[in-house]
């Protein structure tokens, strides 16, 4: 296929991927690396797990929560896509501002309801800020105030568990 683009003319380009084999395959891969996040870190839902504090980690914690909330809790797909959201932001924030080392995430559930909670060694308390629109950031505890059910903080005798929860529809 050819493609005349601005200083590329007669150079071929490759074909966009589409359709639903190259989103099974896609599937296919996050799954993998989410279980293998899961061997190499541990499983939230038994124990905290501890991740380094590192930007890259976000990535991590967000597959081992979407293979979670997906694979393990069987629950609905727009659900765990907003759990993964909120992972990332309280994570985000527990890399960005505490100078920790190290952070922790663990997943509960009981009926009705899901708890996931980042730990942290800071002591400092999130702050929720106003929003406007056209912030680039701050906008993380917004989302978790606005897609979790309930969200606060733990002050622990060293550091802080930040926690959102979520209603669920068991089935």
């Amino acid at each position: 296929m050819m493609v005349s683009m601005a200083g590329l003319e007669g150079v071929e380009q490759p074909r966009p991927r589409g359709g639903a084999a190259a989103a099974r395959r896609t599937a296919a891969v996050e799954d993998e690396q989410a279980f293998k996040a899961l061997e190499l870190y541990g499983n939230p839902t038994e124990a905290e797990v501890r991740l380094p504090s590192r930007p890259e980690s976000a990535a991590t914690a967000r597959r081992i929560t979407g293979c979670v909330m997906l694979r393990q809790w069987q629950l609905p797909p727009q659900t765990a896509e907003h759990g993964v959201l909120l992972v990332s932001e309280l994570v985000g924030n527990a890399v960005r501002h505490t100078g920790a080392r190290v952070f922790g995430l663990r997943m509960l559930r009981r009926r009705g309801w899901i708890r996931i909670e980042v730990r942290d060694p800071s002591r400092g308390l999130p702050c929720l800020m106003p929003v406007r629109e056209m912030d680039v950031s701050g906008r993380g505890l917004f989302l978790v105030d606005k897609l979790s059910d309930r969200w606060g903080v733990d002050l622990l005798p060293r550091g802080k568990t930040t926690w959102f929860e979520m209603r669920t529809t068991d089935r």
